[in-house]
């Protein structure tokens, strides 16, 4: 019965519609199959559909009250039909899925590769952890700097070499991206009174890029101020420090240095982790290597932040996170790290 039937067609022919859509639904033999069983009957132009709207062309109303409940009965059992056979059909599709998709455990799996950590975050998590350990606490500020913080307020005057448009980013002449990360002791001792014990990691950026510089790299600073701290008490943390970071057995050294910022300042060396102290290419045959910065900070730097340098004292101490990694693992070129070679990166 594909041709679509007459009101009067259809009165005649329930019976054996009924019977033709129940082997029309049977003989689906899958779900593309039942839609199109679907649309033969209940489609826009379907059998059923076009009986509906003949409703409306029926005049006797005994006549239409028979057929609209007779068509309604035909359409009810349409829709049940069909939606048991799509439910049959839906679980065979499945077990054949079962079948034909199934896993074999015991065959082996296929490895997938696991992500590390980046040697220099590595190495950031270490220095933290440590000092953390010694009860300083973490503090952060802005990449983007005013030239107040990241110079003036740190005793570093107008014409201090720093400030070579060859040694800084300048964004404009008052705002730089911070050539370390000081300016953060700077912030905290603005609105903190002492006692203070804090580190500063954080980015920062220079106008260099060679073996062993780049434009951006890392530093992780520190400050500690109170009453009656002396050079004894930074030397006392930054030896704790080294011993824990490259082992008990590596030898230190402080040497007579300058910074502005602190006054007496020194460098901290260790014994070269290459060599052993014998002297090699790398510690330039002196059998030291140079690792931070450090000193007892300038009374000027005080009085900047407001601080009384009669009454306080305190030490600061820098050093690059890139340096300290590459002496850690023995790499000689700062460049690898951030060339992404992943041969590189997997062996940390």
């Amino acid at each position: 019965m594909d041709e679509l039937l007459s009101p009067e067609q259809l009165l005649s022919s329930f019976s054996q519609l009924e019977s033709e859509f129940r082997a029309d639904v049977d003989g689906a033999a899958d779900l593309a199959a039942l839609q199109q069983v679907k649309t033969k009957y209940t489609g826009k132009k379907g059998l059923l559909t076009t009986g509906m709207k003949a409703l409306s062309s029926i005049a006797e109303p005994e006549r239409k009250k028979e057929f609209g409940r007779r068509l309604n009965d035909l359409k009810r059992a349409v829709e049940e039909a069909i939606r048991g056979r799509e439910i049959l059909l839906r679980e065979g599709e499945k077990e054949k899925r079962l079948l034909t998709e199934k896993i074999d455990i015991t065959l082996p799996g296929k490895a997938v590769p696991f992500g590390r950590r980046h040697p220099i975050n590595q190495v950031l998590g270490e220095i933290k952890d440590i000092f953390v350990s010694m009860g300083f606490g973490i503090e952060d500020g802005p990449e983007v700097e005013l030239d107040h913080y990241n110079f003036e307020a740190l005793n570093i005057p107008k014409d201090h070499p720093a400030r070579d448009m060859q040694d800084t980013f300048y964004v404009s002449d008052d705002v730089v991206l911070r050539t370390h990360t000081s300016p953060v002791q700077v912030r905290v001792m603005e609105k903190r009174r002492p006692p203070l014990k804090i580190i500063a990691p954080g980015k920062v950026y220079r106008c260099d890029a060679d073996v062993s510089h780049t434009a951006m790299f890392h530093q992780v600073e520190g400050l500690m101020v109170d009453t009656g701290i002396s050079f004894s008490d930074l030397k006392g943390v930054l030896e704790l420090f080294i011993h824990i970071f490259f082992g008990k057995e590596t030898p230190v050294r402080f040497r007579p240095s300058f910074f502005p910022f602190t006054e007496p300042s020194a460098e901290v060396d260790i014994g070269c982790v290459f060599c052993r102290g014998k002297g090699c290419r790398v510690c330039k045959t002196t059998g030291w290597l140079e690792v931070l910065g450090s000193g007892l900070v300038n009374p000027r730097v005080f009085d900047m932040a407001g601080y009384d340098p009669s009454r306080y004292s305190g030490f600061a101490f820098g050093m690059g996170v890139e340096r300290m990694t590459m002496l850690k693992y023995g790499i000689d070129d700062i460049r690898l790290f951030y060339e992404n070679d992943i041969r590189f990166l997997r062996q940390f």
